[in-house]
């Protein structure tokens, strides 16, 4: 589209300027010029999306958005700065960078795929070289999981082709039927090129709640302790996500081989929001929305959430997802 707009923008312009020219003359004249616009990279880059003018990955700017817009994920925040800025950062990688992020909705797995698209490509989620899979919506009949693995494959192949710097997300993992993920296994393995196509530059995001209960439980214990959720170390629960991953039946991950072949690099845990990361949520909201902040709506808005265990209210259940809905309630034109 963005093609034939700047080829519409020469036909128009070029009689202004050729006046004299034949008809002949003058299409052939157009031909070329279009011609050479497609042939040429730069100039059509001018005026199109292009994989060679991804962003070149400031550590210091994933740093800053991290910092600024994901509250309470310590663990996350570390793993995910270094996997990708490391990831990014190395011209020969062995491997896809392959991240699987588990946490209870709303504690900010969505939210670190979008920063990670939109610190490597403008257009973030939405560029052509960033790719969304839904389970329950792109593969949502087990009796047609033939036939989605093959498309799958075929749709991988195809975009590591056009780009190696391609990004894959696959949301709701513990929705997809058993099995499927197994097809991507060889893109994820250590080959320097498959079919004389390399994948080791493209980047692999699961998301998923599988071990979301095994998190809560180890923050519960801190906080029960009297600990700070900051001490909470990645050692202490990293193996236990990938087990619960590997033994959750009727899941994306179950016995896959992705995790038997050690093929996913970080599983990265999102603890649960406590009352003062929900209020840090609603007042960047605001912010965002042109607003000032007002202390009042945002405890207000916070009060409104519900939270568990239900003696202890210390978890909101809903995380940050239900917050910016709350607020248009207070701003409603």
């Amino acid at each position: 589209m963005k093609l034939g707009r700047a080829a519409l923008g020469l036909v128009l312009l070029a009689p202004l300027a050729v006046q004299a020219v034949e008809p002949i003359s003058l299409g052939l004249a157009l031909a070329g010029v279009l011609t050479g616009y497609i042939s040429y990279p730069r100039l059509y880059c001018l005026f199109a999306e292009c994989c060679s003018q991804k962003r070149s990955l400031s550590r210091n700017a994933l740093q800053k958005d991290l910092d600024s817009k994901l509250f309470g994920q310590h663990l996350a925040k570390k793993v995910i700065l270094n996997a990708v800025s490391g990831f990014i950062s190395n011209p020969k990688p062995k491997k896809p960078l392959t991240l699987s992020l588990h946490g209870w909705t709303g504690t900010g797995k969505n939210f670190v795929s979008k920063i990670i698209a939109e610190n490597i490509y403008e257009g973030g989620l939405n560029s052509d070289y960033v790719h969304l899979f839904v389970a329950t919506l792109h593969f949502p009949h087990v009796s047609n999981i033939t036939l989605y693995k093959d498309q799958l494959q075929s749709w991988i192949r195809g975009n590591v082709s056009a780009c190696a710097r391609s990004i894959f997300i696959f949301d709701e993992m513990d929705k997809m039927h058993a099995g499927l993920i197994d097809a991507i296994k060889p893109y994820l393995d250590y080959y320097d090129n498959l079919d004389g196509v390399s994948y080791q530059k493209a980047i692999f995001i699961f998301l998923s709640n599988a071990g979301a209960e095994r998190i809560t439980d180890v923050a519960l214990d801190f906080w029960r302790s009297g600990k700070q959720r900051e001490e909470i170390k990645l050692r202490d629960m990293e193996h236990a996500l990938s087990v619960s991953a590997f033994n959750k039946k009727n899941s994306g991950f179950w016995h896959s081989s992705l995790i038997d072949r050690n093929l996913i690099d970080y599983f990265v845990p999102f603890l649960p929001l406590e009352y003062k990361h929900l209020k840090m949520c609603i007042r960047v909201e605001m912010q965002s929305r042109g607003y000032e902040v007002d202390e009042d709506i945002v405890s207000r808005v916070a009060e409104e959430m519900t939270f568990f265990p239900k003696e202890e209210r210390v978890f909101s259940d809903k995380g940050c997802k239900t917050v910016f809905t709350k607020l248009d309630y207070y701003y409603d034109d």
